[in-house]
């Protein structure tokens, strides 16, 4: 079996220059991405917090890319913000990262980093354990963030109501989602020859 192989690593090339560039470059789409994704968003009434396509750019890229690599990407992306890019789903510039939404931005760093490291270990070559990687990976963006909401508001059940439970349904479609593309990228890239091979 193919370990601490993600699917951009079998695309990776193999002379050392061209490897260089090929990670730079997955780091800033992927940071793009995320940016990307910031902007499809659903504001709730009752919560300073969106709905937005965030969390499944942030785990579909530490799938994709691997912890490292992945956590390069989040963290161009938090810094594209912090600079004054239009990529954070509320505001710009580093005010945005002490907001309500600052800590769930810190929580998409080892979001990427566990979903990357369970997907280097061959958690996403099947459905049903890329769920459980990403919503580990899922369950740290969430600590991040309500724990930052509770600094913000002080500890009460309302944090819950702000930043918790109006975003579980949603999330747990966003997971299945990512979950079933990479097993299918995995196949449709040949993964059942290599393995073969790799035997």
């Amino acid at each position: 079996m193919l370990t601490n192989v993600t699917v951009a690593d079998l695309l990776r090339p193999c002379e050392k220059r061209l490897a260089g560039f090929y990670d730079v470059a997955l780091i800033i789409c992927g940071s793009l991405l995320i940016g990307l994704c910031a902007h499809a968003k659903v504001w709730l009434p009752f919560s300073p917090v969106p709905v937005t396509g965030q969390t499944f750019a942030v785990l579909m890229i530490g799938a994709l890319l691997g912890a490292r690599r992945g956590c390069l990407a989040v963290l161009a992306y938090i810094m594209e913000g912090a600079a004054g890019l239009p990529v954070f789903a509320v505001g710009v510039g580093p005010a945005v990262l002490l907001g309500p939404t600052g800590g769930y931005l810190f929580g998409f760093i080892p979001a990427a980093y566990i979903t990357g490291r369970l997907a280097e270990k061959g958690w996403d070559r099947r459905i049903g354990t890329m769920v459980l990687a990403m919503v580990f990976g899922n369950l740290a963006i969430y600590s991040f963030g309500l724990l930052w909401l509770c600094c913000l508001t002080g500890f009460n059940t309302m944090v819950l109501t702000l930043g918790l439970y109006p975003f579980i349904i949603g999330d747990l479609v966003k997971i299945i989602f990512a979950a079933i593309l990479l097993p299918t990228g995995w196949k449709m890239l040949g993964y059942s020859r290599l393995k073969g091979k790799s035997k």
